[in-house]
Parts: structure tokens; C-alpha cells; sequence
């Protein structure tokens, strides 16, 4: 590993640390936020929530099973890079197909590790999360505290537009097949779903086509008023609203068009940026969490059930306690009590905070997805 580059770390608070770099070279800035899955790091890597973020993860080996193109849940990274404790430049795994610093290289992410991660986590932890500045070409502590400074925060951004597909497409592939490795094609019923992409996952297009729905996923930048006609014409039976990257009190044409939807009775399910969106597109604005909610291992109570799900998190923001005047709590973290999930009075719409397709993590949740279709 001698090969491997200094990297120097600033965060907004002060703190300025030195490093190993594997991955892309150069400068980035992002938030900075720790993950305690055990395992999936391209999964979260290529996941497009996290965009404009350095991940930390509390897991201390990293590298070991290699890339791939089947564990992709988005075509790029959007992520500003990754922090990890030790990385394994050798793999060993039958499905790995490249090193994990030839996949954050090929898609000019950051990796940077020889780090006390544990150090950092508390960091996190203890005082929230907060800006941060990563390169292998500035070594200057006051110089690094002026880029910071003179770049836009994470909650000026508008992520989405960079996230989300450019065209309309039909997604066909169901959930994976571990026997024959390779994702399933679904029997459909004859119910068509359409997606918006905020920065949609994979693996949740793949659940929504293995309960049988039929899959369009359209842009951010959609038409509103088009949409409902569809649905009036009985052309789609459901909207999904999907993750995303961002604060989203800052989409503010967003949450129009969803309003707009929610005006129109069209039947919807949202997961994570979505659920925060029809909070929003209600009037009850989301609020920031100290550190977020970032892991494959967070218990959630199903209210209506009673029971105690595992649950995949990510997410920095959450919608208010205040909301229950309009919606009724069916999902709440046991972690901070904070509301995971929401079914609205009066309307054919509910949604979650957490992530039922599992990717990594726990498959606790998917039977949410069959709820959908049921419902429908």
C-alpha cells in the first residue's frame, strides 16, 4: 500500500487531520456523515442519497469483496467519497470484478483511509454533522479553511436535478435471484406504477416490479398536470415518489408538483426523500437530525403490528411530530422515537422514512411494497 497518496481532511469545526488516499485524486467538499452497515459499501457508495456526502464507515475493513455491475443501485457515484479504517486493495470474492479503488477511480470519487474512524465517528456523533474538504493536492490548513468556506453548503444545493434520469424509461427486472445470480423478470398484473426519480435506487425499482407492477420511472422536472390526466384516464393506478439526495425544504418546485398530486387523490407511496416531500407538500416542514440516521441495523416499531422491525436507514432529515394532526404514525424509530413512517388520513397515500428494499440490510420491511399494490 506504500503507493498509496497523502490526503489532507478539514472539517468546519477545526479539525484537521492527514491520511492515505486510493480512489480519484484532487479536491472535494461535502458533509460528512458515518454509516454503520457491516457490509454493501458499493451498494451505499452508488446509492444516490448520498450525494454531496463523505461516508464514514464504522466498519473497519473495507475493500474485501471487490465491484461489481450487478451491485450498482444507481449508474454512477454521486457521493464525494468514502472514509475508511483499513483498505483491501485485494479481494476475494466470485462475483468481484474490480478492486474498490479501480471503481471509485473510474467514477472520480475519494476513498481515503488509514484513519481512526472510531475517532471520527464520535466526532460526528458528539457534534453533529458538518462540512467538509478532502484533497491530495492542498496540504495548507488555512488554505483548506478558505475553500470550505467559499464553497455552498449541502443545504444550498439542489442535488436532484443532477441525480435524476434525463428521459422516461420502463424498468423490467425484478428482486435478485441468488441461485442463479441474476435479477428476476416478474409476472405483471396489469398495474402500472409511475416513479419519480428524486434519485431512485435499484433495488426499489426491482421490488415494485416483483409485486407486479408495471415500472415508469420519469424525471424530477416532470409534468404535473399530465400525470393526473394519466391517472383520470385510468393509464396509471399509482405514483412513487423515490430517495434522494439533500434538504428538501430547498425544492421548492418539487413540492408543488407533489401537492398538486396529493390535490388530485392519485394513490401514492413514498420512501425516505419522498416521505419528507409529502410532508412538506402538506405544510409541515422538515426538520435536520443531529447526525442522521446512516445503517443496515436501526430497530423500527410497525405500530399497527406491534412488532419490531430491522431497518436500512439514510437519511439527515426528518419530518415534524406535528404532522399527526393530518396523518396517522404507523412507523417509529426505537432509536430516538422519531417518526419513520405515515399513513394520511382521508387519502390513498402513505409512505416511509426507512429503506424496505434492503439494499444492504435487513428484509424486514419489504412486505410494505405488497401493501402498496394491495392497496391499489
Amino acid at each position: 500500500m506504500s503507493e498509496l497518496k497523502d490526503i489532507w481532511i478539514y472539517l468546519e469545526d477545526g479539525t484537521f487531520l492527514k491520511a492515505k488516499s486510493f480512489g480519484s485524486s484532487g479536491t472535494k467538499v461535502g458533509e460528512v456523515v458515518f454509516n454503520t452497515s457491516m457490509s454493501g459499501y458499493q451498494e451505499i457508495m452508488s446509492d444516490p442519497s448520498y450525494a454531496g456526502q463523505f461516508v464514514v464507515f464504522t466498519m473497519p475493513e473495507i475493500g474485501n469483496v471487490g465491484c461489481n455491475d450487478d451491485d450498482m443501485e444507481s449508474s454512477d457515484v454521486y457521493a464525494s467519497g468514502m472514509i475508511v479504517r483499513n483498505y483491501q486493495d485485494r479481494y476475494s470474492n466470485f462475483r468481484g470484478k474490480k478492486s474498490l479503488k479501480e471503481f471509485l477511480t473510474s467514477h472520480d470519487s475519494l476513498g481515503i483511509c488509514n484513519i481512526d474512524t472510531r475517532f471520527l465517528t464520535k466526532h460526528i456523533r458528539d457534534n453533529g454533522s458538518q462540512m467538509m474538504i478532502a484533497s491530495t493536492k492542498v496540504s495548507n490548513k488555512d488554505e483548506l479553511k478558505k475553500l470550505l468556506a467559499n464553497s455552498p453548503r449541502i443545504e444550498e444545493v439542489n442535488y436532484i436535478k443532477e441525480v435524476t434520469t434525463k428521459e422516461v424509461y420502463e424498468h423490467e427486472s425484478g428482486a435478485w435471484d441468488a441461485i442463479n445470480q441474476k435479477y428476476a423478470s416478474p409476472l405483471k398484473l396489469g398495474k402500472k406504477v409511475v416513479v419519480i426519480d428524486f434519485g431512485v435506487k435499484r433495488n426499489i425499482l426491482n421490488e415494485l416490479s416483483e409485486v407486479g407492477f408495471t415500472v415508469e420511472v420519469i424525471p424530477a422536472n416532470f409534468d404535473e398536470d399530465e400525470l393526473i390526466q394519466r391517472y383520470n384516464k385510468n393509464q396509471i393506478q399509482a405514483v412513487f415518489l423515490s430517495n434522494g439526495p439533500g434538504d428538501p425544504l430547498i425544492l421548492k418546485e418539487e413540492s408543488q408538483k407533489v401537492k398538486k398530486l396529493i390535490e388530485a387523490k392519485i394513490p401514492m407511496f413514498a420512501i425516505c426523500l419522498g416521505h419528507q416531500l409529502l410532508s412538506i407538500s402538506h405544510g409541515y416542514d422538515t426538520y435536520k437530525l443531529k447526525f442522521g440516521h446512516h445503517g443496515g441495523n436501526h430497530p423500527v416499531k410497525n405500530e399497527a403490528g406491534g412488532f419490531v422491525e430491522i431497518t436500512p436507514q439514510n437519511h439527515n432529515y426528518n419530518v415534524p411530530d406535528s404532522i399527526i394532526e393530518i396523518a396517522e404514525v404507523t412507523h417509529k424509530n426505537l432509536f430516538d422515537n422519531t417518526i419513520e413512517g405515515l399513513k394520511y388520513k382521508n387519502s390513498p397515500i402513505f409512505s416511509v422514512q426507512h429503506h424496505p428494499e434492503a439494499s444492504p440490510g435487513s428484509h424486514d420491511s419489504k412486505y410494505i411494497f405488497k401493501d402498496f399494490i394491495k392497496n391499489i
